[in-house]
Order: C-alpha cells, then structure tokens, then sequence
C-alpha cells in the first residue's frame, strides 16, 4: 500500500546552502560536458541517426549537447516494441509498477535533483528558484501522488447479491499512448507519459526539441528506477513525421497533451479522420492556451495585487500556460498600484539564470522572440496603448525579452484576447462602479478557461466574482496570483480552449487512462433453463383465440 504522501520541500538556495553549491557545481558541469541524447528502442541505443545541437536560449553560443532526431523507421521499430511489451507491463500489479515510480520520485528528490534543475536552468532558461519548484519538487510530486492515487482508483464497491460476486478490472488501454510535451514544465514531460505507464499502459513520449536536455535527464531516470525497456520510448525528431506516423496507427489508443491550442486541433482533427482505422476510439487529454486574467476589486490590497501581477506575469518570463497576461484595476486603485508596479518590475533582472540574482531568463527560441518582439512593436503603434513600462527586446546575445506593462484603453482589445506566450501583461482600467460588467467583460473576452484570479478585501465581491466567473477558469485563485499550482492540492486544468480539463495531479486523470471491466462470477450457476412464467396454470383462460401451444408444435 502507497503510503500517504506530502508534497516535496522547496529548496531556498539562499547563499551558503549546500543546494545552491550543489547546483552551481551540476551547472558547471554540464557545461564542460555536453551531452549526447540517443534515441533507444526496447532499451537498444538506434544507430546512424543525425544529430540536432542543443543550445542555451540566454547564451546562443552555448552548445549544450546533441541529440538524435528519429524518423519513420524509427518511430515504427519504437511502436513495435511497445506494443511487445504491453502484455508483460499490463500483467504487473499496480503496486509493482507504483514502486517503480516511487523509486523514480526518490531519485528525482535526491541524487537526480540537481542534475533536473541544471537541465532546465540551461535548456530551458529557468532560474534556480523556477527549475526547482518544477524539475525537482513537481515532477517528485507527480510521481508520488499518482502512485498513491492509482491504488484508490477502484470507483466503489459493487453490490453482489446472492451467490454473485461482482468485482472491477481497471485495464490498461487497449493499445498505446502518445505523449506529447511541452518546452516549459520538465515536470509536465515526466508526468505525461508516467502517468499512463503507471495504470500499464505503454508510451511513445514526443518531447519538445527545446527541452531536449531536461528530457535526456528524465529517461536516465526512468531506466534508473527500474522502468522496463518498451514502456516509455522518448522519440525526438519531426514533429509532424512522427506524429503522423504514430497516429496512423490503427494501435493508437490515446493522445496525453500540453501544448498550443492550434496544435491540439490540428491533433484532434487528424484523430477524427481516422476514427475507423482504430481498434477502439482513442482517449485524448489536453492542457493548451491561456490568457488567464486578474481582476482587482476597489477593496483589494493594494501591496498583494502587485506582487501578483510582477510574479504572476514575468516568472519564467510569461512562459506558463497560467500566467498573468491581462489585468482588470479600479480607477481609485490604479495611481498608487501603477507606482509601486513601475518599482518593482524595474528592479527585475533579466539575462543568464546561472547568474542567480537575475529574476528571469530568455525567452525560449528566436520564434518566440520573433513573435513577442512583434507583438511590442504592434501595440507601440496602437494608440489604444499606453507603455507603462518595459517593452524592449535584445537578441545579440539570448532570446531576451524585457517585462513589459501596457496600459490599453479598451477591454476589448487583441491583447485581452490573444495569447502571446512571454512578459508581457496587458491592463484595463474600469470606473469603481463597473466592478459587476468587468466581471462579465473578463468572462467573455477570451477564448481561454485555464486560470484566473480576483484580489479583494470585501466577501460580497470574491461571492460574486466566484459565481460569474465559475466557467472563466478551471484554477481560481482568491487573493493569490493564477500561478504556482501543487500537486495534491489544486489539480491543474481548465476547459474554453483550455483543454479537457482533465486535472493533472488527481485521480480524474488516471481514471482517463483505464478501461474498466466488470466481472461477474456465479458461485451457483442455474442449472435450468426454465423461468417460472413458463408453467402452465390449468385454471388460466387463454388470451388469444389460437391454441395454448408453441407455433412449432
């Protein structure tokens, strides 16, 4: 039995902490030893496959290793060997295969952490503090908490009545999984395809190429605990070629996603147009988009809401799918909130997270630089927006993208609207006695339904905003920034153009990735075939005018 678990400290890496040696020294060293991330198929390394180089995205001269991209025959010899190994994993018991991912959680928390939060630091542009609540504690935190929640999946008891005895087979799915991960949470790249596996399910894991490294470490990992060879196969290369060979297959049994909403769609089309070439229909479970908002009631705390929105809004650059990107402020809040706003983002640091007393990194690839650096450069045209600050973008050395704050005149307005992905946080500001429209503005505007906050002091308001912003967010927050959720206490997802919301972090995303059978066994089976009906009561009256008689004699 899983014992009960807690979620992971939060390393401080304050000066003259061991951690903060610890991970200067992994940092170090992985710089001075680039890595090579090979693609395996059952456990064997595939030979004579080009190699695609990793780079820093703060540092764009840093090679930081090479990894094999994989094309069709690869991708076909990795669903081969999944699908050998199903029935083997499928047979094990869930506490077999819990304890496989435990052993993973332990060594993610200890000799792993480090070399996690490194990968991410430099792969993917994280700073100390943001590498370590997701490498370390969330991906430890997933682990631990899915095992436990695997061995509570059983829905109830069933009623046996008599000699029956009625009883639940949760099934793995019929077939196997594709995974397919995001750049900017290594613990979201552990979880979907672990998840799965853990309920016996086998994977084919599709990373993103900018977070290669991190997804080099998480493998090691995986064979370290004990993961059988063919149980989660880590294919990098085309996206498109190996998404559409894999979905092609008529063993395609379920799509876990985080990514893009246009991606998602495009997924889901392609799964439709093909729903008869598979064996059953697929499960898809989806986290995509967001332009998650905050809105601040004329009661709210003044010192909070802007902590929240510099947190929310420019940790990890704006790169979550839950950041703070447009903020809705009353007129008598917005002079002193728009001073103590202008202080704080101008003390944000930005440039290389190894540097650890810069508040954020680069922004993740030159399209992401491309796409915010045109973005700025549109709304300093728009007449509708006002620079509050920030607003600048360097490239000569990383994919640098300063915190910007932009005051728009209207509510609605593309970029209340549009998903832009990195630091920049849009804001709106309303008449006092409009507090019940924004409400109704804010719900509307966005396609999105991921995250949301309202900051106020007065009940009557959070009841309010509570009750009209009920479909707006699947994680709602009350005097707290929309970012930063735990597992075991605030499942993540959210529904719109969101996702499934499918609550990584909970029972209700497992239960996604079993297919329940229900057995019967009669321990007093009947030994006639006859019904009581069938005899024949001599006193009785026939109802019809034909003899009392079966129509063949």
């Amino acid at each position: 039995m899983v014992a009960e678990p807690s979620n992971e400290p939060v390393l401080s890496y304050a000066p003259g902490s061991a951690e903060r040696a610890a991970l200067r020294r992994e940092i170090q060293r992985q710089i001075a030893e680039p890595a090579l991330i090979e693609a395996r198929v059952a456990g064997k390394v595939v030979a004579d496959l080009p190699l695609s180089s990793v780079f820093a995205p703060h540092c764009l001269e840093l090679e930081l290793g090479k990894y094999a991209v994989c094309g069709e025959p690869a991708v076909d010899a990795a669903v081969h060997a999944a699908l050998q190994a199903r029935w083997a994993w499928a047979q094990r018991s869930q506490s077999e295969r819990s304890a496989i991912f435990l052993r993973a959680a332990e060594l993610a928390a200890g000799p792993f952490r480090q070399r996690l939060n490194a990968a991410t630091l430099l792969g993917q542009s994280k700073t100390p503090h943001q590498a370590e609540i997701d490498a370390a504690c969330e991906l430890t935190d997933f682990l631990r908490f899915n095992a436990h929640f695997a061995e509570q999946l059983t829905p109830h008891a069933l009623s046996s009545p008599g000699t029956d005895r009625n009883s639940w087979d949760l099934r793995p799915l019929e077939g196997f999984v594709y995974a397919v991960t995001p750049f900017n949470f290594t613990a979201i790249a552990g979880n979907l395809p672990s998840a799965p596996a853990l309920l016996g399910n086998v994977v084919i894991w599709k990373p993103s190429p900018l977070a290669m490294l991190s997804a080099g470490v998480i493998t090691e990992l995986f064979v370290a605990a004990g993961l059988p060879e063919g149980v989660i196969q880590m294919l990098a290369g085309d996206a498109a070629q190996i998404t559409a060979r894999v979905l092609s297959h008529p063993e395609f049994a379920g799509l876990h996603f985080t990514g893009s909403s246009a991606v998602f769609e495009t997924l889901s089309q392609n799964i439709a147009s093909q729903l008869n070439r598979y064996r059953n229909y697929p499960r898809v479970v989806a986290e995509t988009g967001g332009k998650d908002f905050i809105v601040a009631h004329p009661s709210a705390e003044l010192s909070a809401l802007a902590v929240a929105i510099v947190r929310g809004g420019f940790e990890y650059q704006g790169q979550k799918c839950s950041a703070a990107s447009r903020v809705y402020v009353p007129r008598s809040l917005w002079p002193a909130l728009e001073a103590r706003l202008v202080d704080l983002i101008q003390q944000l640091k930005v440039g290389d997270p190894a540097d650890f007393s810069c508040f954020m990194g680069a922004v993740i690839s030159r399209d992401a630089f491309t796409r915010l650096s045109s973005a700025l450069a549109r709304a300093g045209a728009d007449t509708s927006c006002r620079r509050v600050c920030g607003g600048r973008s360097d490239d000569s050395r990383g994919y640098f993208v300063e915190p910007t704050l932009i005051e728009v005149s209207r509510a609605q307005h593309w970029l209340f609207e549009l998903e832009l992905f990195g630091p920049v946080v849009a804001l709106f500001v309303y008449d006092d006695d409009y507090f019940d429209d924004v409400l109704s503005i804010c719900d509307r505007t966005s396609p999105y339904a991921l995250t949301g906050a309202i900051f106020a002091r007065d009940e009557a308001a959070l009841a309010l905003a509570s009750g009209r912003l009920r479909d707006a967010a699947g994680n709602f927050y009350i005097n707290d920034k929309p970012t930063g959720a735990v597992v075991g206490q605030q499942p993540f997802g959210g529904a719109r153009h969101s996702g499934t919301n499918d609550k990584a972090g909970s029972s209700l995303n497992l239960l996604r990735w079993v297919s329940p059978r229900v057995i019967k066994r009669n321990l007093n089976p009947p030994q006639d075939f006859r019904y009581p009906y069938l005899t024949i009561d001599p006193m009785e009256e026939p109802l019809a005018s034909t003899p009392p008689t079966g129509i063949f004699g």
